[in-house]
């Protein structure tokens, strides 16, 4: 006799969570109805701000609909993770995410969201960071470089601060091959590279399409791309795995992450919109041509390389014990 009350209980239950999810369903196949805003938590000019763009450009073809670059720099790349984190999950504000989505939460003593409340939705490319020092150096390679570094007080190396990709790459110089760095901190990686360009500090690491134009001219000098595979621009420079430290694998890398909530539908053709715009021959010409690397892929696909990403920079994070101050 309790059975047909107690299913009269739920079924205001049952209808509100049908309705609930034929709504998504619906707004799902309705996507997008109005532009769409990519957050990128990094100046302009940069290669998360670069392959955001390509990736707005080849989307807004695709789905039809604008997609608008909207740059919110600072607090490592937090503030504009964060705007992300608390968007409604519509599809509608979408994150151009970075190492620092996973990073971040390692080194901060607080952050201003949880991990959990940004999910992997695309990979879009990525720009091998370039182990770089003055055009004039007495340096020619890797090996020359973390030799040299093991005698006397060892060799001053530059980083945009902590938790950025040059400091991972110092991380793994010294804790994986006894290289002796002496970091010094700067506020970006532009002003890094200065300090090489001017002899101030002996190397750093930046993104390829950052130094590339000192590369060609002669003004500084590459030691080791740190990335799997040979910059097709400039392809003269080894990587570090081909010079013997296959451990050293690191790269500027940029995505795209959505709101916790967002339904599977709407992130799956976010995906493959962004694939679609990684395999234009235009896009792939004019991203190469300045030493990016245009991947795209699946959902699937960029969780497990974000997983990995978690693992490894974890790895990094542990041994050197590095925190922000």
């Amino acid at each position: 006799m309790n059975q047909p009350c107690s299913f009269l209980r739920r079924a205001p239950l049952l209808a509100a969570l049908t309705l609930a999810f034929a709504t998504c369903a619906v707004h799902a196949q309705q996507w997008p109805a109005k532009p769409i805003r990519l957050v990128v938590p990094f100046s302009a000019g940069g290669a998360n701000d670069l392959l955001g763009r390509a990736a707005a450009e080849g989307a807004t073809k695709v789905l039809g609909q604008s997609v608008v670059v909207d740059n919110r720099p600072g607090a490592g790349s937090v503030l504009g993770s964060e705007i992300v984190a608390n968007a409604a999950p519509d599809g509608y504000t979408l994150l151009i995410s970075a190492a620092g989505v996973v990073s971040n939460s390692m080194l901060k003593k607080s952050m201003p969201y949880k991990d959990s409340q940004l999910v992997p939705v695309a990979m879009i490319g990525l720009a091998p960071s370039v182990i770089v020092v003055p055009g004039n150096s007495p340096y020619a390679d890797l090996p020359a470089f973390i030799a040299a570094s093991k005698k006397g007080s060892g060799l001053h190396f530059a980083t945009a601060g902590v938790g950025t990709t040059p400091h991972f790459v110092e991380g793994l110089l010294t804790t994986k091959y006894g290289a002796k760095l002496d970091l010094v901190p700067y506020k970006s990686g532009a002003e890094s590279v200065t300090a090489v360009l001017g002899s101030f500090v002996e190397a750093t690491s930046e993104a390829s399409i950052v130094v590339l134009p000192y590369l060609k001219s002669g003004k500084l000098r590459g030691l080791a791309d740190t990335w799997t595979e040979r910059i097709s621009a400039y392809p003269e420079l080894k990587t570090a795995a081909e010079q013997g430290f296959p451990e050293i694998r690191i790269a500027h890398w940029a995505g795209v992450h959505a709101p916790a909530g967002t339904p599977a539908a709407i992130m799956d053709k976010i995906a493959a919109a962004v694939d679609t715009a990684m395999k234009d021959p235009a896009t792939i010409a004019r991203l190469k041509n300045v030493g990016i690397i245009p991947i795209g892929g699946n959902r699937a696909s960029f969780v497990k390389f974000v997983d990995e990403e978690r693992e490894r920079l974890g790895g990094v994070v542990k041994s050197t014990g590095m925190k922000e101050e």
